[in-house]
């Protein structure tokens, strides 16, 4: 055994390098427009016609679809009949208005009386103010004649028509959706959900590429956009939206589509590395154990025991080197790790040193 005159293992040993070193981590989501518009109606009503289907281009203030407006058209009608009927009694509350101060001043204000002429004054106001209600009545009747023809409010193309000609529209406590549309489809989000684990890693600006079902053998390149703040919990797994900006000039891709993104959060070039199991290696407790007297060695020992220690990713550590035989620590501080090589961003461990990642016993 290690530490005395027959040995009983060795150790594997693998050198520290230059290298270059990228860490990524993964996530999955979809693909969305950057900016879609759920299209519907204010009014209830039997849609007369439709005139765009999926796919179709349309641009703003185009036509998509037209309610049935004869009920529509009753209420205008019944409006510019309120309205010329208060127009009627205005002018008879001021004729009379008129009258009235015109006999007061005749009379030198002994008649009509002062309740009455107060009480005429009133009469004009009132119909003053219902003649204003009557014409608000009815621009909004007008306003709801427009509104039954259902335009698009951006240039874009259709995604979804959930609605087909003759199909009642029932708009009571929430509009109903008729038509989505996207504004844009050559520039596209992918919404990811990054782990909790992962989360602190991932910042705007860092590369990223992902890949679809659709389109096997081909990645996809993306940029980090935006990472959220709010948290969503699924099974007791607690993952952030993060949202990846995407070009998609030859339309290849399509919203709703699965994507595995491969996110890079460190790329670092030219840097000392080591393997992992460099950093969790820990020496058996024999191999530093003197050699003892002769009567010692011959009583059965305890089974040897390997306490490995997982790789740090920041902070001190230490690897092990050998020294004439016999496994000595050397302290280094570490950097990002890639879960098969760590940086070592500090200590006195050089490039070209063998450092042990593993001891193996003798079989007998």
């Amino acid at each position: 055994w290690p530490g005395s005159g027959s040995q009983q293992g060795r150790y594997l040993t693998e050198d520290a390098v230059m290298g270059n070193l990228v860490v990524t981590i993964s996530a999955s989501g979809t693909l969305q427009p950057t900016r879609s518009v759920d299209v519907g109606s204010e009014l209830s009503g039997t849609l007369e016609a439709v005139l765009v289907n999926d796919n179709d281009r349309v641009t703003k203030g185009q036509v998509l679809a037209r309610l049935e407006t004869s009920k529509l058209q009753d209420a205008v009608a019944k409006s510019r009949a309120a309205v010329a009927q208060m127009e009627a009694t205005v002018a008879e509350a001021r004729a009379n208005l008129n009258r009235l101060r015109h006999v007061a001043e005749l009379s030198g204000g002994k008649v009509p009386s002062k309740s009455e002429l107060e009480t005429a004054e009133a009469t004009f106001q009132r119909a003053v103010a219902n003649d204003t209600s009557a014409r608000a009545t009815l621009k909004s009747d007008e306003t709801n004649i427009e509104k039954a023809v259902i335009r698009s409010p951006i240039n874009g193309v259709v995604l979804t028509r959930k609605v087909e000609p003759g199909q009642t529209v029932a708009a009571a406590m929430t509009t109903p959706v008729l038509f989505v549309i996207a504004e844009d489809l050559t520039k596209m989000e992918l919404q990811v959900k990054v782990d909790e684990a992962d989360v602190g890693t991932v910042k705007l600006g860092q590369p990223a590429s992902f890949t679809v079902s659709a389109w096997t053998g081909r990645n996809f390149p993306a940029v980090i956009q935006r990472v959220g703040l709010g948290s969503t919990i699924t099974d007791n797994v607690v993952t952030y939206k993060t949202v990846l900006s995407v070009a998609n000039d030859d339309l290849a891709l399509r919203p709703g589509m699965t994507a595995t993104a491969r996110i890079v959060t460190a790329n670092r070039e030219n840097v000392l590395l080591v393997s992992n199991g460099a950093l969790r290696f820990t020496p058996p407790p024999t191999a530093a154990a003197p050699s003892g007297s002769i009567v010692s060695r011959l009583l059965p020992r305890p089974p040897t025991q390997k306490t490995q220690q997982p790789a740090t990713t920041s902070g001190p550590a230490q690897v092990w080197v050998l020294k004439d035989g016999q496994p000595a620590a050397i302290a280094v501080q570490t950097g990002p790790s890639n879960g098969r090589q760590t940086e070592i961003t500090g200590g006195e461990l050089k490039a070209g040193m063998p450092v042990i990642i593993e001891y193996q016993e003798t079989k007998k």
